[in-house]
């Protein structure tokens, strides 16, 4: 429910803000209900993981996500629809313009706020619904905004760049130009039009040769950095367990292979994130690499908790440590990976992914995806019917009998000799 109070509320002082400067109303919401779903999703990821947070670190912590928020934010407008709808350049201290130092530090503070008293406030009215009528609204919001932004997706979609990929749609769209759906569709440019109308284009600066497998950071790109740096993640935290401990230890995240999903989304993700700014100053990747990896090793750390019901990590004998999830040390050390990523070892593992035949690297990238989703499912299976087993939950179902035949605890103890169970 808090997804919904906080994308109405954040709706109203988009609004608010819009109607003051304009002087008359405009929705700035992007779907077409009263919702900015962007405050909705900032606010639910700082309630999930914030809630054991000191409030200086709660404000850290939010000012980052929210600044993440409105950058993937407008990233992802600008991919779908080459447009920039809000712009910070004319600010100091700003980044593209989508983001900015001023708008990151009140963002944060303003979800602090939030996080401290307005979630206390929003479950105290909540709980004053009886229970069958909160749990229908809470199903009505869900279906309404899935319904709604599907609808605004495919209608705006119509005059991207990108709808020649999607030649129903436009063959859709065409058939209901005259009635219905095209009414709905000058609707929502008419408002998007009104509610920002200093959106300007953007055109598209990475040219790919479409000759070349993988070329520029495409899709099977990312796919093939997942596996590579899950691959590489794992060999080289073995390898510091023997340095700084002496004992060959393993430090896969999954059940079947060497690999570590933590590094594998972690150089992914900053591939994609991190490649418009390779060109950048060291100390630029440096600072930015250090900030996010802390962050995503943060979230990581309470996801697994909260799922799984063990940490994989405890850093809490080391000095300067946050809750024994992160410390400082390790932090520098995801910065001084993304310059080495960046610098070193992306240009030539990408150059040699690009030398993949066209036909056989696609079929090989699909069937590497449908690998590790496999292996991650697995995985995640032998560590809940771990927790069962230690409940005393007996084997009653094929599955369960299955993983307690080849994933006993034994087994599972030699795969994460780290894990620690925690309440």
């Amino acid at each position: 429910m808090d997804f919904f109070v906080y994308s109405f509320l954040g709706w109203i002082l988009e609004t608010v803000q819009a109607a003051v400067k304009k002087k008359r109303f405009v929705n700035r919401g992007v779907i077409n209900a009263p919702l900015c779903i962007s405050y909705g999703i900032a606010m639910w990821i700082v309630t999930v993981f914030g809630q054991d947070l000191h409030w200086f670190w709660l404000f850290c912590g939010a000012t980052v996500v929210t600044t993440m928020t409105e950058w993937v934010g407008g990233r992802a407008v600008e991919y779908l629809y080459h447009e920039r709808w809000w712009d910070y350049s004319n600010v100091k201290w700003n980044l593209d313009g989508y983001i900015c130092l001023p708008a990151s530090l009140f963002w944060g503070l303003l979800a602090t706020v939030c996080m401290i008293w307005g979630n206390a406030l929003i479950i105290r009215l909540f709980r004053l619904l009886p229970e069958l009528l909160g749990v229908l609204i809470v199903w009505i919001c869900v279906v309404g905004i899935g319904l709604d932004a599907l609808a605004t997706t495919i209608l705006v979609y119509g005059k991207s760049k990108h709808a020649e990929r999607w030649k129903y749609v436009d063959n859709w769209f065409t058939s209901l130009s005259r009635n219905l759906g095209g009414r709905l569709y000058r609707q929502v440019n008419r408002r998007i039009e009104r509610a920002y109308p200093q959106k300007k284009a953007v055109e598209k600066k990475e040219v790919r040769d479409a000759a070349v497998f993988a070329s520029g950071c495409s899709t099977y790109k990312l796919i093939w950095m997942f596996v590579l740096g899950a691959a590489l993640g794992d060999f080289f935290e073995i390898l510091f367990m023997k340095i700084t401990t002496g004992v060959w230890m393993s430090r896969t995240s999954l059940v079947w292979g060497q690999f570590s999903i933590i590094w594998g989304f972690a150089i992914a993700a900053a591939t994609r994130l991190l490649y418009p700014y390779r060109e950048r100053s060291d100390s630029f990747i440096f600072l930015t690499g250090t900030v996010l990896g802390a962050v995503y090793e943060y979230l990581c750390s309470v996801l697994s908790e909260m799922l799984f019901g063990t940490v994989f990590w405890d850093y809490s004998e080391i000095p300067f440590n946050l809750g024994g999830r992160i410390n400082l040390l390790y932090c520098l050390f995801w910065g001084m990976a993304a310059v080495l990523w960046l610098r070193v070892l992306y240009p030539r593992l990408s150059g040699l992914v690009e030398k993949i035949p066209m036909r056989p690297g696609k079929i090989l990238s699909w069937c590497l995806v449908i690998f590790m989703i496999c292996n991650m499912l697995v995985s995640g299976m032998a560590l809940l019917r771990s927790n069962e087993r230690l409940a005393g939950v007996e084997a009653t179902q094929s599955w369960q009998v299955w993983l307690d035949t080849y994933y006993d605890d034994d087994t599972l103890a030699k795969i994460y000799p780290n894990a620690i169970r925690v309440e």
